[in-house]
């Protein structure tokens, strides 16, 4: 009998947390993702590009704080590094360097916001649905580092360094392929077009 309760108390222990006694990192989770979500909904619905590029980076953010919360801190420097401190800086300069207006600019706004609301709830419902079908029974501890940097560099290198190659060697071609288009533009923007018509006049008298 006291086997019995024992054997019941251990199991009882260490059965996975429900969803009516969550832990302090599931509360957590909760909310950075809530406030992730409505940077995500200010991002695509204000009219002005400059808060839309800050609120883009607390949605990134947040993201990466789920990242981390879910113990897999290598995906969540890269989503820091790349596009919290590179896609959204670009973005910022591409604004300034091509005098985009600052204030609110109409053409922000496509008109199309129903169809564009009906495609983000079904591209979140099949996400939901794929990801409760995928993981219904399973769980995940968060007390392995299967998602630290030192257990993915090390998969990465021994198992996948091919296709690690292959992408560096892509990412090479497009920097490439930008330089050389730019040079193209510019040659074209300095080299002479045809006289007018009033240059020629001037140059007949």
């Amino acid at each position: 009998m006291t086997f019995a309760a024992v054997g019941h108390g251990t199991l009882a222990a260490a059965a996975p947390q429900g969803f009516l006694s969550p832990t302090g990192v599931e509360i957590a989770f909760v909310l950075v993702g809530l406030v992730t979500l409505g940077a995500a909904v200010v991002t695509v619905t204000t009219r002005q590009l400059v808060h839309a590029a800050l609120w883009l980076v607390v949605a990134l953010g947040g993201l990466a704080v789920e990242y981390l919360l879910l113990t897999a801190e290598f995906i969540a420097w890269v989503q820091v590094l790349i596009y919290v401190g590179s896609v959204v800086v670009l973005l910022l300069f591409g604004l300034m360097l091509t005098r985009a207006p600052i204030g609110r600019s109409p053409d922000a706004d496509s008109g199309n916001r129903p169809v564009a609301l009906a495609v983000a709830l079904a591209a979140a419902a099949a996400l939901v649905w794929v990801v409760v079908d995928a993981f219904r029974t399973q769980w995940i501890d968060l007390d392995k580092p299967q998602g630290t940097t030192d257990v993915t560099g090390s998969i990465l290198f021994r198992h996948w360094v091919l296709p690690f190659e292959a992408l560096s060697v892509l990412l090479l071609a497009a920097l490439v392929g930008a330089i050389v288009l730019s040079r193209r533009n510019a040659a074209r923007s300095e080299s002479p077009g045809p006289p007018r018509a009033a240059d020629s006049d001037k140059e007949q008298r």
